[in-house]
């Protein structure tokens, strides 16, 4: 089984055989949650690519020491995978934020769609968002991670539009396209944008912003799937031609 993994700020400046130190909330996740012991071996991350393999040499309830065994900093993965997810009503939206994240995506971005039930104003998008950027990073150390998914800001239609335009590849999910997922050609590289509609679908103004910057709807199978699962599948069946070979 892998080691376990926490979050350190700042992982640059340690190198092997040098003492580290692990405070506050995260130090009590790994001592009193855990329960990681002295002399066991476990992870550090910054969630941008560096990780330290640590071996435990004292705990606290709110600190944890010890010693680097060894260090490794990684690039990111390619193709890089943007998924646009609509705003679900209740948990839904937490579903998906913790399964794309285990899948690898990169960024998430919550999209205001026409006919999302859910609105996100004020203190109220404040709140979701830090839900949202909550459960990338626990669900990208419970992944084993080294690389964080980045949960950016609220997104309109027209941000939508010009995160299409850019990518190398366009994804927009509907349920009526005549085209399969399967069809589109997937580059090592570049940056794969996928948007998932709403649970009341995308409207024919959504997609026709969409089709004027090249980004034709494609459809995954004959069933439809709930917009918290949507993404993930098409994603999967991305990253099995590119990243999982």
């Amino acid at each position: 089984m892998s080691l376990p993994v926490f979050v350190h700020p700042d992982l640059g400046s340690f190198g092997v055989g040098e003492p580290v130190e692990l405070e506050g909330e995260e130090a009590h996740h790994a001592v009193v949650v855990r329960r990681v012991r002295v002399g066991e071996q476990v992870v550090l991350t910054d969630g941008a690519g560096t990780t330290a393999t640590v071996t435990v040499t004292g705990t606290g309830r709110t600190s944890m020491t010890g010693t680097v065994e060894a260090t490794a900093l990684t690039d990111p993965e390619l193709p890089r995978v943007v998924v646009v997810q609509a705003i679900p009503k209740g948990e839904r939206g937490v579903l998906a934020v913790e399964m794309l994240t285990e899948v690898g995506v990169d960024v998430i971005v919550p999209w205001t769609a026409d006919r999302c039930v859910a609105v996100w104003r004020g203190a109220r998008e404040a709140k979701a968002l830090a839900r949202w950027r909550a459960t990338a990073r626990e669900a990208a150390k419970q992944a084993r991670r080294s690389w964080f998914p980045e949960v950016a800001e609220t997104a309109s239609t027209a941000d939508v539009v010009r995160l299409l335009e850019k990518a190398s590849v366009p994804v927009v999910l509907h349920e009526a396209a005549s085209g399969p997922l399967a069809d589109l050609p997937v580059p090592g590289r570049g940056e794969i944008v996928v948007v998932v509609g709403p649970e009341g679908g995308i409207t024919e103004d959504e997609l026709a912003q969409f089709a004027a910057v090249g980004a034709e709807p494609v459809r995954m199978g004959t069933s439809v799937l709930r917009t918290s699962t949507a993404g993930v599948a098409a994603t999967a069946a991305l990253l099995a031609r590119t990243r999982w070979r």
